[in-house]
Formats: C-alpha cells, sequence, structure tokens
C-alpha cells in the first residue's frame, strides 16, 4: 500500500481511532483481568499486589459439589435450548418465506419481533403472571375446566419445559431474521424450475430452501454449540427460584452467588476462564467434525 494512498484516504483511517480505541480499552487491556483467577486476590492490594497461588483457586472450584452441578444445570439447559430452540427459527423462517399475504408478513414478522427487545425482568413478570400455580391466567382457566392446576414453576420438570419455552417464544423471530436474508439469496429460477416440474411446496423447501442455507445453518449451530459453557444470567435467575434450584442454578448464577455475592473475585475469573477455554475446545471441535462431514465450516 503506497503512502499517496494511505493520504488520499486518511479520513478512513482517522474514522477507525474510535472502534479500535474501544477494542483495546474494553476488550484487549481486561485480558490481563484473568490473572485475578491465580491470585489470592485483594481489593486493596489489586492484581499486581495480590500473592500469587497458581492453581490453587481451580482446585479449590473443583471440590465444590455445587460447581459440578452447576455445570451440569448449564449443560442441561443449552442441550435443551440446542434441541429445541436452534430448529425453532429454520422453521419460522421457511413458514414467513411462505407466506403470499405481504402484509400479514410484515404485522406477524412485527410481532414476532417484538420479545426480543422486551427485558428479561419484564418476561420474568409476566411469566409468574401467566404460570403461577396459584394466580397464573393458565392455571385459572385449567381450574375452570377441571384440568389444573400444574406447577408450572416450582416442580422442577414443569419448570424445565417453561424455560425452554419461554426462552424459544423469546428469540424465535429474532433468530428468523439470519435465515429469512439467506433464503432471499436463493436462486428464484430454481424455484421456478420446480414449478415447471410440479414439485409441491415441501418438496421445494426439502430439496431447494433448505440446501440454500445450509452453509447458514451449520455456521450458527457450531456457533451454537461453542456457547453450550456459556448462558446468560437473566433468564435462569429471574424464572427460576429455590424450589427449581436443582436445575436453575447455572454457571452465571453460580459465579454472582459464590464468586460476587461472597466476594471472592478469583472464584468468578476462574470459572469465567474454565467457560472460555472449554467454549473454545467446543466450537473448534464442532468446526473440525463440520468440515469432515460435509466439508463446511466457520474457518
Amino acid at each position: 500500500m503506497s503512502r499517496s494512498f494511505l493520504f488520499r484516504r486518511w479520513q478512513l483511517y482517522v474514522m477507525l481511532i474510535l472502534p479500535m480505541t474501544f477494542f483495546i480499552v474494553f476488550k484487549y487491556l481486561p485480558i490481563y483481568g484473568i490473572t485475578i483467577a491465580f491470585k489470592e486476590f485483594n481489593v486493596f492490594k489489586g492484581i499486581a499486589g495480590s500473592e500469587w497461588v497458581g492453581l490453587d483457586v481451580f482446585k479449590s472450584i473443583f471440590s465444590q459439589q455445587g460447581f459440578y452441578t452447576a455445570l451440569r444445570n448449564t449443560f442441561l439447559l443449552n442441550g435443551l435450548d440446542l434441541v429445541f430452540g436452534f430448529p425453532a427459527p429454520i422453521i419460522l423462517a421457511i413458514c414467513l418465506n411462505e407466506l403470499r399475504m405481504k402484509m400479514f408478513k410484515k404485522v406477524s414478522q412485527t410481532l414476532l419481533y417484538l420479545p426480543h427487545f422486551i427485558s428479561w425482568v419484564i418476561i420474568g413478570g409476566m411469566v409468574y403472571q401467566v404460570f403461577s400455580t396459584n394466580y397464573g391466567i393458565v392455571n385459572l382457566v385449567l381450574k375452570e375446566i377441571g384440568l389444573g392446576p400444574f406447577p408450572f414453576l416450582s416442580d422442577k420438570f414443569h419448570w424445565l419445559a417453561t424455560y425452554t419455552s419461554v426462552g424459544i417464544w423469546q428469540g424465535v423471530g429474532w433468530g428468523s431474521i439470519i435465515y429469512l436474508a439467506a433464503i432471499t439469496g436463493i436462486n428464484k429460477e430454481l424455484y421456478e424450475a420446480a414449478d415447471v416440474d410440479g414439485a409441491s411446496r415441501l418438496r421445494k423447501i426439502w430439496h431447494i430452501t433448505l440446501p440454500g442455507i445450509r452453509t447458514t445453518i451449520i455456521v450458527l449451530l457450531i456457533l451454537k454449540i461453542g456457547d453450550m459453557v456459556d448462558i446468560g444470567f437473566d433468564r435462569p435467575y429471574i424464572i427460576g427460584n429455590v424450589m427449581v434450584r436443582d436445575f436453575s442454578d447455572v454457571l452465571s448464577t453460580y459465579i454472582y452467588r459464590i464468586g460476587l455475592e461472597s466476594g471472592q473475585f478469583s472464584i468468578a475469573t476462574a470459572v469465567g476462564l474454565f467457560q472460555a477455554i472449554v467454549g473454545l475446545v467446543f466450537i473448534l471441535g464442532a468446526n473440525y467434525l463440520s468440515k469432515k462431514t460435509t466439508d463446511e465450516g466457520i474457518f
């Protein structure tokens, strides 16, 4: 790249200063904080002044039964989201693509995208209003017809179904955007040729639409598998309660309860580092298997 080109395009490089500063300050400099996981961190002494203890923090974590319970629950809840939640946006995107009434399609998309922008605090209040055992709308209706009540939020296995269903409802509309964009990129002549051959809608979906978005599905699936150890704090914390803690206590709530509430910042950092390493292994493994079986991956 010649110096004259840099001078001609200097405005573009000036515009890069702000995003690069953001990444350096908030993404790269905090990496130094990983050393807290290997120290007996003291807030008053700071990171540099705290005593180095090596792997003692990790040994302490791996000796706690609560950590393994939280890890199991993280895999369980993420596994349910993967099995039931991952296909949902694909199915929804295909259904929306098949709609012919443009006005109805736009209204449907708007209503389906809306839950993504609602805070989990608000969603949690809605969940308790709808599924509460004694005062929830659903159970009140079930009582009237002689079928209820059901312990949607107080029984562990009912809570799993509620947790998974609410997560799908909240994210399915937003998740379908990527698949809709991929579907619009499929050559329309393929559908026209299928119409000439007399193919049904299901045949066109199976032989044209799904193969056309296969690369997108694989990439997002690999990324989803890479997040199997990473789980948000809001959803399990707000929807969960003491009666279902055997399933609702995940790594994020474990970090909050053990690491932050108790002031054990070394434990919180160590668990976070553990999640990052395991997530990296998962995403590399999923990408490797994908390259071997489908010859497609993210890198």
